[in-house]
């Protein structure tokens, strides 16, 4: 495993924004991984790109020390200003060996990731891999890896927690609004178009929700949203005007107050007296506590959904040795197979050299004693040549494949 490499910048040691000056355009990519392989000297390589991580795998006898990784990250040729491309050289994190394969490992089960658990990793690092696969990057060895991290993570995934409980707080309040048994036909009323309606509509809209209406501050962020979602959009500003009433109100705004009072909410209603939803995710909420204490309300409100993330993360981290004894059972099991790979590649020529050695055999060296014997003679020695022929194809490979695997057993001991 000595030669598998790994060279990483991760949310531990960068900051999120200046890893986008990292990323490779997929129209980019190949012509810089083929630059990359040919001046270096690198068999296989793939690319790694997440909004947490960006990461070269690869396979090669390099020693990856500080000049090394200098000249891969020219060679890359990123649109870095040097003194900044200086200062990526200090935050790069080096894996080589055992430890390269340990992180594999670990990256594609979630257990290194910014949210632990997040499955959508293994996803991500597949599509890299076929990416590169399929450019002609990655060869035999880098497939016999993947194919063990894809076995790993599924494992990991199935047999332990670590992934069950949401921890983000719109797939909370989604579950929640979802407990509700809402009717697809529910007029759903977004007030405020940030990225946390945002992701919650869309959660609605890709579970066959399809009567919305937004309203935002900025009106064209909310006709944007509006459109994505097949809605109506106002302005705030009009929300006092709105007379269609409502079965749902999601509502998350920068307000440091809160924007509905018992005078709104019930110009809202519209004459309704149904028990509504109300999801509010702002901080601190944007429904007045004097509307919950006043109308029949189902109140889905962000601190008590935090509390409940907070919960499922300690859950998580309560998984991760679990998780990795997971893992360190796969490597056990992964070494001798890379091994005898290896000797399997390695000995692909020996049928061939013993076919030749038998023809010269036959043919040249012995050909005039051959002809010298009567049929039955002949088609003895023909019959004692094959079963020759197939056992020293077939012992030496295996006797090979045992040695590897006992040697493998004891270095793991």
């Amino acid at each position: 495993m000595k030669n598998l490499k790994v060279i990483a910048f991760t949310h531990k040691h960068v900051e999120l924004k200046d890893l986008g000056n990292l990323v490779i355009c997929n129209e980019e990519l190949e012509e810089r991984l083929i630059n990359l392989k040919n001046t270096l000297d690198i068999p296989e390589i793939f690319y790694i790109a997440t909004c947490n991580r960006v990461e070269f795998v690869f396979s090669g006898a390099h020693e990856l020390n500080d000049e090394f990784i200098a000249n891969f990250m020219h060679r890359m040729n990123f649109c870095v200003p040097s003194e900044r491309l200086q200062c990526y050289l200090g935050q790069v994190t080096r894996y080589s060996g055992m430890d390269a394969l340990n992180h594999l490992f670990r990256m594609s089960c979630s257990l290194e990731s910014l949210v632990v658990g997040e499955k959508e990793i293994l996803a991500q690092v597949r599509r890299a891999y076929e990416r590169c696969r399929e450019a002609g990057f990655t060869g035999d060895y880098l497939r016999l890896v993947m194919d063990r991290l894809v076995k790993t993570a599924k494992e990991v995934y199935t047999y332990t927690n670590i992934s069950r409980n949401p921890i983000s707080v719109v797939s909370l309040a989604y579950r929640k609004l979802k407990e509700t048994k809402l009717p697809h036909n529910s007029r759903i009323l977004v007030i405020g178009s940030g990225e946390t309606n945002q992701n919650l509509a869309k959660y609605l809209k890709k579970h066959q929700h399809s009567n919305f209406t937004v309203f935002n501050r900025t009106l064209k962020n909310a006709e944007k949203l509006a459109a994505e979602l097949n809605g109506e959009a106002y302005p705030l500003s009009e929300l006092g005007q709105y007379k269609k009433g409502f079965d749902v109100m999601i509502v998350c705004t920068g307000s440091p107050e809160a924007i509905i009072d018992v005078n709104l909410y019930k110009m809202l209603l519209n004459g309704e007296t149904d028990k509504k939803i109300v999801v509010d995710l702002a901080v601190p909420n944007d429904l007045d506590a004097e509307v919950v204490a006043t109308f029949p309300i189902h109140y889905i409100e962000v601190s008590s959904l935090q509390a409940i993330a907070e919960k499922n993360k300690q859950d998580r981290y309560n998984e991760l040795e679990s998780a990795d004894a997971i893992i360190q059972q796969n490597i056990q099991e992964f070494l001798p197979m890379i091994k005898q790979r290896r000797v399997e590649v390695a000995m692909r020529e020996v049928p061939e050299k013993i076919k030749e050695i038998k023809s010269f055999a036959l043919n040249e060296v012995f050909a005039q004693d051959v002809q010298k014997l009567d049929p039955e003679a002949r088609k003895v020695l023909e019959k004692v040549i094959n079963y020759m022929e197939k056992k020293y194809i077939k012992v030496p490979m295996l006797m090979a494949k045992e040695i590897l695997v006992k040697n493998s057993q004891s270095e793991i001991n």
